[in-house]
């Protein structure tokens, strides 16, 4: 990334930073810019980089609320989470070369689904219902209105008993969930006007550039449908069913 990118880069982290901190400014300056600069060098996008400061000052402020403003050195571990999470959704791996294919649904598929130790299954149904019928009432569903209506019919009945679920049966209502939102983000793909997939993916290309070079013509190629599936999840506030994904 040139100079000239790096700095709009930094600027824009800026200012993010004193929307969030109720207009303070605190400046991206001296090792604080290098450290951004950094970020923008490794290719984090700028939409990632975003969600790991809010996700730190949000931390904060449940913990701490009204201290003083929040500087974005803090923010640096959320920000790294945040891309390998990005990283691994959208295929390019924690190494950022290569990576395991990824789904429609912008979630990678190297390994069969498996529920995680210490999670509630039950309580990841309850906040998918809980969103999707948001959806629903905020009027954003159009064409997806009956695929979502049958998305939540279908896991409202399977919230009991997802509590005593053990073994071979979790093992197969995990993978239902993921293929639940494979299908929900290819209703998603078909209710979406080309012209707005033509947008979102261009931005998923502008994200991954850092990355062209280290991949194959059909792992990048992957990565640009994983990368574009994200980016229409977030613009039309679709939960993830998968629960592995959560």
């Amino acid at each position: 990334m040139s100079a000239v990118d790096a700095d709009a880069y930094c600027r824009e982290i800026e200012a993010h930073l004193c929307r969030r901190n109720a207009g303070h400014l605190v400046r991206v300056t001296g090792p604080a810019f290098e450290m951004v600069a950094g970020w923008a060098a490794k290719g984090i996008p700028l939409k990632v980089a975003l969600a790991g400061i809010d996700r730190a000052v949000e931390r904060r402020e449940a913990k701490a609320p009204g201290r003083r403003p929040m500087r974005v050195e803090f923010c640096e571990a959320d920000v790294l989470d945040a891309f390998d999470a990005w990283r691994r959704a959208v295929g390019v791996g924690t190494a950022g070369a290569g990576g395991a294919a990824a789904s429609a649904g912008g979630q990678t598929n190297a390994e069969e689904p498996r529920p995680k130790v210490g999670a509630s299954l039950r309580a990841h149904l309850d906040r998918v219902v809980t969103r999707l019928t948001d959806c629903l009432a905020s009027g954003a569903a159009g064409d997806l209105e009956s695929t979502i209506e049958g998305t939540i019919a279908e896991l409202g009945e399977a919230r009991a008993a997802s509590r005593t679920l053990r073994g071979e049966a979790r093992l197969a209502f995990v993978a239902r969930l993921q293929a639940i939102d494979a299908a929900l983000m290819a209703a998603a793909r078909g209710a979406t006007p080309p012209d707005v997939l033509e947008t979102l993916t261009r931005e998923a290309d502008r994200d991954l550039a850092a990355f062209r070079g280290r991949m194959s013509q059909e792992d990048y190629a992957r990565a640009v449908e994983a990368a574009t599936m994200r980016l229409l999840r977030e613009r039309l506030k679709l939960p993830e069913v998968d629960y592995g994904a959560s």
